[in-house]
């Protein structure tokens, strides 16, 4: 069942982070943008300049550096080692996308062309949902291990258990993000016919609410000159 947010700044109240989150990481802080009359659609001119841009910003700070060298990276990998993940193994997502820089980053679509155009410009992990296939509202916890995570393999849906103590994301039906912001389920991922989603920024400490605060306005300024018309709101969450 759909989430019900015809009110999607009342939705976006009901947006939680668990104790035991903050306890592991007390500087996380969440920026979360909902955004409703989205014109979805392939990858197009604006969001290949976007990319493009993005790309460019971060050959300049990469060249001779790497990736995980980034203050706000290096502090990602250290949160991901503290509930036992591996972040050579699994990284977080803004890591990833910086690795594939040198070569270019993906064309998807436009709205994920945006927001991974902001992640990398930003330095900073952020994924985007269909807000019409979440079930209740969004909550940051560590896994108990019964909590179901759609994904897929072989070119048919699987369903997996993360283990206890995972940081996921999640709403009434499972599992939305493994390991923070490491993959997305299926369920809930963006897709050419998105008209509302959700898009969740993560910061920690080497990352001030200011440089948090520009990345979110970057990210409302693309939406909305790609989709004139649509509504958007953000709630900054500690």
């Amino acid at each position: 069942m759909a989430a019900d947010t015809a009110d999607i700044k009342a939705w976006l109240e009901t947006v939680a982070i668990d104790p035991a989150v903050r306890a592991l990481r007390p500087d996380y802080r969440a920026l979360v943008v909902v955004a409703e009359g989205l014109l979805p659609g392939p990858s197009d001119e604006a969001s290949e300049k976007l990319l493009a841009s993005a790309e460019e910003t971060a050959r300049a700070w990469l060249a001779g550096t790497a990736p995980e060298d980034h203050p706000h990276l290096a502090a990602w990998r250290e949160a991901f080692r503290a509930f036992g993940a591996k972040p050579q193994r699994t990284r977080p997502s803004a890591e990833a996308l910086l690795r594939r820089v040198p070569d270019g980053l993906p064309r998807a679509d436009r709205l994920t062309d945006i927001y991974n155009a902001v992640s990398v410009a930003h330095v900073l992990p952020l994924g985007g949902e269909d807000l019409d296939h979440y079930a209740g509202p969004a909550r940051l916890i560590r896994a108990t291990g019964e909590e179901p995570f759609e994904t897929t393999a072989g070119g048919g849906t699987v369903v997996e258990h993360c283990p206890p103590g995972e940081v996921v994301w999640s709403d009434d039906a499972g599992v939305t993000c493994r390991r923070w912001n490491w993959r997305q389920c299926a369920r809930t991922r963006l897709t050419l016919t998105t008209t509302r989603a959700v898009f969740i920024l993560d910061a920690l400490g080497p990352m001030d609410d200011d440089a948090l605060d520009a990345a979110g306005r970057a990210l409302t300024a693309a939406l909305t000159a790609s989709s004139p018309g649509a509504t958007v709101a953000a709630r900054l969450v500690r």
